[in-house]
């Protein structure tokens, strides 16, 4: 159970590094298929559920087998994380009004 706890505030971390992060804005796109995926939490989080399913052999904080499930598992799961924490929590906190 914490196995996959770790993975998610993990899989969080990186995609708000990666989505969000100051250090990346050089790199990232802006416009295009490209623009669209780097700017997505829920794209980068499949992403960045991959490449943590590829160096989880290399952590003891969470380790999953080898298998085409566990890739697109970890992918998904990673996604779905990314995405509700990065819907409930913003710059300002817990993100509590609605948008209409």
């Amino acid at each position: 159970m914490y196995q996959l706890l770790w993975f998610c505030l993990a899989a969080y971390g990186l995609t708000q590094i990666i989505v969000y992060g100051k250090i990346f804005d050089r790199v990232r796109p802006l416009v295009g298929f490209w623009g669209d995926l780097f700017h997505c939490p829920m794209c980068v989080g499949f992403w960045v559920g991959v490449f943590l399913y590829g160096v989880n052999y290399n952590t003891e904080l969470f380790t999953f087998e080898y298998t085409a499930a566990n890739l697109l598992i970890c992918g998904c799961v990673s996604s779905a994380a990314s995405y509700i924490l990065s819907m409930m929590f913003g710059d300002n906190g817990i993100q509590i009004g609605r948008e209409q």
